[in-house]
């Protein structure tokens, strides 16, 4: 695991253009993937996440050109999601240079798939995301939802992020369906419930809208990294605005 906390952009793509929505809705177009990804390559990020978030809605795989077109432009790591339902489908995005593969709603329905995946390459290179929603009803007051944020499981997202972990997986990325977009901030209870919960590196994900807000994910929400979509997109901050902030809270960041 890595001494310092990493600041990881997330490209939410739709159609093969770069897309900022709010609670999963209301998608906005904010530019090209490849050319938002490779200023962020420039700009010190740590790594990428390239989500292709109509896919699995869709019934089909995740956009490979699009996803091409970013990894020629970038020099750290991509993740890429959305539309993996299958080994054959996780092998097509390795083969083209991806350093690591985001699974969700797949995984729900078939957590073998995770096993198979860690099987042909490694914890390190799985990711399972996990879209949560507040439903008081369940133990840790968190529903998994799958399908894109459309369809709730009834099942409860700290279970399921142990079952991720005993599957395999190497890392989890939670996102708050009830903060994604709304730049107030991480469902910080939701991210603490999940990290306390593991021993496998957790991503804060959904709500950033302030530096405070990436500090309170690490310090708060016991994160080993933070997610960033509207406050990159939308120029708010740079990158390297994040980890200085981040920094003067004495929470290691790679300059």
């Amino acid at each position: 695991m890595v001494d310092y906390r990493r600041v990881i952009p997330c490209l939410d793509v739709k159609d093969g253009r770069l897309v900022k929505g709010v609670n999963f809705v209301a998608l906005k177009d904010v530019g090209d993937p490849a050319e938002a990804g490779a200023a962020y390559s420039a700009a010190g990020a740590d790594e990428l996440v390239f989500l292709d978030i109509t896919a699995t809605v869709e019934c089909r795989q995740t956009l490979v050109e699009a996803v091409k077109r970013t990894l020629a432009k970038i020099n750290i790591p991509l993740t890429v999601g959305g539309g993996i339902a299958s080994l054959q489908d996780v092998k097509r995005l390795m083969d083209i240079g991806v350093s690591k593969v985001s699974m969700n709603t797949a995984a729900v329905y078939n957590p073998d798939l995770i096993k198979e995946a860690v099987y042909e390459y490694g914890k390190d290179r799985v990711v399972v995301a996990i879209d949560t929603r507040k439903n008081s009803e369940l133990p840790s007051g968190f529903e998994v939802m799958v399908k894109g944020g459309k369809k709730p499981t009834g099942m409860d997202a700290v279970e399921w992020a142990k079952g991720a972990e005993e599957c395999g997986a190497g890392a989890l990325l939670p996102t708050s369906m009830d903060a994604d977009g709304t730049q107030a901030g991480y469902d910080i209870p939701m991210t603490r419930a999940i990290a306390d919960a593991v021993k496998i590196p957790v991503i804060a994900s959904g709500g950033a809208g302030k530096l405070e807000h990436l500090a309170e994910a690490v310090t708060e929400g016991h994160a080993d990294a933070v997610l960033v979509a509207s406050i990159a997109h939308f120029g708010t901050f740079t990158i390297r605005q994040m980890k200085e902030f981040l920094k003067s809270k004495g929470i290691p960041v790679k300059l």
